[in-house]
């Protein structure tokens, strides 16, 4: 069977695969359609299985809230540059979706789902999705919060994404209060969210170190010991202020000045109503995911020996 230009073009839209490799399908199914789908399908499962063992550090985390539902996703690739490309960021947009749709209890558990404008799953999606993007591609975590109200903050393109959770009572709408503490959480990077999340190990090493301190420098070391836990007190109400979000300055003096906590409930009772915080996530992407070291120098001569 015969096939022309524009059946090539439609088996690429349906696909999303270079065109070289829908002209090769069509060519070795004698332009079947249906053949030449299934022909790309079995060659991305065994593209998809060549490239599962390169190490994906690069990628994206979304934020999507949608019918109030928040979810927050991290999927991973091998470069920066297709972590820019559109195809890869509406795949992971996808996956928010799926996410914030299904409910799923974990990554396995959303791999079975379907993928949004398809009768496939996300799992039977991947090697499609691995062939026509080129990269290795891995969903690493994601967040739901389907109670309260959610608000999403990206920063640079997804380098980091955040989730805010927040109690609002009075029926006023909570966006750019949570976009602000969003906005704050992924520049700081608080240890907790409020100082009584603070442990007593933490407490205690803090406070050690702080003493410690005090003992090395001649003119605290002779203090009297209730001088110096005086001291160590005043030093605790700086760890909360660096380390716990609510008791944190709000960066944006321009609006507000105060700690975090103050800045929701003025910003909040400014509306009429009434907001908290109650949770939020941070993701980073690639964090704790150790990077492959590339060597373009031995790369280039190895290439070179293999030429010879």
């Amino acid at each position: 069977m015969a096939f022309t230009a524009a059946d090539v073009k439609n088996l690429r839209e349906m696909t999303g695969v270079g065109m070289m490799d829908c002209k090769k399908a069509l060519t070795e199914t004698d332009g079947d359609m249906d053949k030449a789908v299934e022909y790309l399908r079995e060659k991305g499962l065994a593209k998809a299985a060549k490239k599962a063992g390169r190490i994906a550090a690069e990628g994206v985390s979304y934020a999507l809230v949608e019918n109030g539902v928040g979810a927050l996703v991290e999927v991973n690739c091998e470069t920066d540059f297709c972590a820019k490309s559109a195809p890869f960021v509406a795949f992971v947009k996808d996956i928010a979706k799926v996410v914030a749709d299904n409910d799923p209890a974990d990554v396995d558990t959303l791999m079975n789902c379907k993928y949004p404008g398809t009768e496939l799953t996300v799992s039977e999606t991947m090697p499609e999705k691995v062939m026509s993007i080129g990269e290795n591609l891995q969903i690493r975590r994601f967040v739901r919060f389907a109670e309260n109200t959610s608000v999403g903050y990206v920063h640079a393109g997804g380098k980091i994404g955040v989730l805010v959770n927040l109690a609002v009572e009075g029926g006023v709408d909570a966006t750019e209060i949570g976009k602000n503490v969003a906005m704050q959480i992924a520049a700081l990077n608080p240890r907790f969210w409020d100082k009584s999340q603070v442990t007593e190990d933490v407490l205690a090493e803090e406070k050690k170190v702080a003493l410690a301190l005090m003992d090395s420098d001649p003119k605290m070391a002779s203090k009297p010991a209730q001088v110096k836990e005086k001291i160590v007190m005043g030093k605790m109400n700086k760890f909360y202020e660096e380390n716990c979000l609510l008791q944190m300055e709000f960066v944006r003096g321009d609006l507000f000045s105060g700690t975090v906590e103050q800045y929701i409930a003025d910003a909040g009772k400014k509306l009429g109503g009434s907001v908290k915080f109650l949770t939020a996530v941070r993701y980073q992407t690639g964090e704790g995911i150790e990077k492959k070291e590339e060597n373009f120098a031995a790369e280039v001569a190895a290439q070179m020996n293999q030429g010879k």
